[in-house]
């Protein structure tokens, strides 16, 4: 059985880099990275290129050092294929433009560029992601092996992908706002409904929110977005589709409904990552030389202190990280293999607008009688469309998974090849 192949769209904050160092770190028979898709979300989006760089270049030590020390390599997916890297939205589609409240840091990983400038490479390399006639192949333009850049956008090489590749042969795995996969599926959407699966980081069902008292980060940040990728599920994408300047409709007639996985935080906040996992499992190899434990202790460390200040009166070793990005790449390694609670076609929408509720998933508690005939319209007291089989959105939603109890291990184990 050939690798599931996989776009990663991020805004690399501490647990997107989680993530992708989790995704690399996969077995080359259990996934291909074919992009990595960069947006703006948790920082800007010139410090997420920065961040996924830096990644790259810490995986080349590693590489180097566990080489020298007789120890496995690991991270053997970059020798199948080197991923493409590609930059992308800077702004959300439509509404407020976000202001970055920098949880993970004004660089997106606690200030690691500035305590440990050591494992940030030379950025002599920007210019690679920006178009030019004539390529630059000088050595102060080199950059890690094991990617390749592109000065394309983001949301043209997401098509490029789904073009190049048979229809249900790739996933798209969302870890940030949803602006770049919107704005692919706007400029072509039957190109983008060759996708197989979208896998979702994002919004909250009956959780609280994150960052206002009901909305998720990657929801708020840019909702249009959301709102339009959630209304390709629907039997009838306009029942669901918020008006919106900034792209056009879909067109009336569409090849097929989107397979979308959502996970909201009332699942991922319960895997969680403990400060005595993470110490247990980097410490000796950090002290020992690890480039990669160390650049990992740096950011991860710092957003336990960073939690601290949070929570009265809790110490470091008493707060978790709830590991919400490396979840989703996790159901990506082993959605065939079981283990995974999924409630199918949720009629999820998201809130464009609302002056308290921008970004707030919304979904009908009520209980009353759906309409099953498609051939009858709404009933006029059915404001939105909530009762009728042939309205609303139809998300996958993961609710509970077996990996609760062990994934914070299983994830450092898998990364630290130990």
């Amino acid at each position: 059985m050939p690798p599931k192949k996989i776009i990663i769209d991020t805004d690399p904050g501490v647990d997107d880099v989680l993530a992708l160092l989790l995704a690399f770190s996969a077995d080359p028979e259990e996934l291909e990275i074919a992009l990595i898709s960069l947006c703006f979300g948790n920082v800007d989006v010139e410090s997420s290129l920065r961040n996924v760089v830096s990644m790259f270049y810490v995986i080349d030590l590693e590489r180097r050092w566990r080489l020298g020390n007789g120890l496995q390599t690991g991270f053997t997916t970059l020798d199948n294929c080197k991923p493409v890297v590609a930059v992308g939205a800077t702004n959300p589609i439509e509404g407020a433009v976000l202001e970055y409240d920098y949880f993970h840091g004004k660089d997106g990983l606690q200030g690691v560029h500035h305590a440990a400038p050591h494992f940030t490479p030379t950025e002599m390399w920007k210019h690679l992601f920006t178009y030019s006639d004539s390529p630059d192949d000088s050595p102060l333009a080199q950059l890690p092996p094991n990617f390749k850049p592109s000065a394309i956008p983001s949301h043209k090489e997401i098509l490029n992908v789904l073009r190049n590749n048979p229809p249900d042969t790739i996933t798209i795995v969302t870890l940030g706002p949803l602006s770049n996969v919107a704005l692919a599926a706007a400029e072509d959407p039957e190109t983008f409904l060759r996708v197989q699966e979208v896998v979702v980081m994002g919004g909250s069902l009956a959780l609280e929110g994150n960052v206002t008292p009901v909305a998720e980060f990657n929801q708020y940040a840019c909702a249009y977005s959301a709102a339009r990728i959630y209304a390709l599920t629907s039997p009838s994408p306009k029942s669901t589709m918020p008006p919106c300047k900034e792209l056009k409709p879909y067109p009336q007639s569409l090849p097929r409904q989107l397979k979308l996985t959502a996970f909201p935080l009332d699942i991922t906040t319960h895997h969680l990552l403990s400060f005595a996992t993470f110490n247990e499992v980097t410490q000796t190899l950090s002290e020992r030389g690890s480039p990669l434990a160390q650049w990992v202790n740096h950011f991860v460390s710092a957003t336990f202190e960073y939690m601290k200040q949070i929570y009265v009166g809790q110490q470091p070793q008493d707060v978790n990280i709830s590991l919400h990005d490396p979840l989703c790449i996790w159901y990506a390694i082993t959605a065939e293999k079981g283990g995974w609670e999924i409630n199918e076609g949720v009629d999820v929408r998201v809130e464009v607008e609302g002056q308290w509720t921008r970004g707030m998933s919304v979904i009908d508690r009520r209980s009353k009688k759906i309409e099953q005939d498609l051939e009858k319209p709404a009933k006029l007291h059915d404001r939105g469309g909530w009762l009728h089989k042939g309205l609303g959105n139809r998300v996958r939603v993961a609710v509970d998974s077996v990996h609760k109890e062990t994934f914070g291990q299983d994830m450092l184990k898998r990364i630290f090849k130990c």
